[in-house]
């Protein structure tokens, strides 16, 4: 996916200026969906020369004018040959330096690995807790939400279960490496030829 179907995705509903729509990926598609404000400006402007973004200026006092952004006919047939098109089914692949360090986790390290799986957890929980906040106040029943709504619910459930998934996975290491950790203290040289 490109980020300019993002782009389109957020203004299905209404215009938005950037600056709108850089929060919105800070708040909801940044979820899934990464991208810089500049990088979100830099394709606003690509999307307005090939016509699949209009943009229109609003007068503000002692303020520069604000720019809104909004989808032209040809920016929705666009996005809708992009949903419409084959999907690879290629999931996220994923590119952390740490599941290399894993491969390299020694009794000089172990302390190091283990305290950035706690960190990791706790990161993870948070953003649990924050998916599950936004699920509760605008998602609770999401049989009664539009279609649209639901897909934005499914897209929500599914960044929750890999939340739950990633921190399970993190206590699974921390629980391996802390015994491994202790049996390694136990069979020491050290403490086999005190014994």
């Amino acid at each position: 996916m490109s980020l300019r179907f993002a782009i389109l995705t957020a203004l299905l509903d209404e215009e938005l200026s950037g600056y709108d729509l850089a929060r919105d990926f800070d708040h909801s598609l940044g979820f899934f969906w990464q991208a810089s404000h500049q990088q979100i400006y830099r394709e606003l402007k690509k999307l307005g020369e090939i016509g699949w973004l209009s943009s229109r200026s609003l007068k503000q006092s002692g303020r520069p004018d604000r720019v809104l952004y909004a989808m032209t006919g040809d920016g929705k047939q666009a996005l809708d040959d992009w949903v419409l098109g084959g999907d690879k089914m290629r999931m996220h692949e994923i590119r952390d330096d740490f599941y290399i360090k894993l491969y390299n986790t020694s009794p000089g390290n172990l302390t190091h690995i283990l305290s950035s799986l706690r960190d990791r957890r706790q990161w993870m929980q948070e953003r649990l807790a924050l998916y599950e906040k936004i699920r509760e106040r605008r998602y609770a029943k999401p049989e009664q939400l539009s279609l649209r709504r639901q897909g934005v619910y499914l897209a929500l459930l599914a960044g929750s279960k890999c939340c739950q998934f990633y921190v399970a996975w993190c206590e699974e290491a921390m629980s391996l490496l802390e015994r491994s950790a202790d049996h390694s203290i136990l069979s020491s040289p050290e403490l086999v030829n005190t014994a």
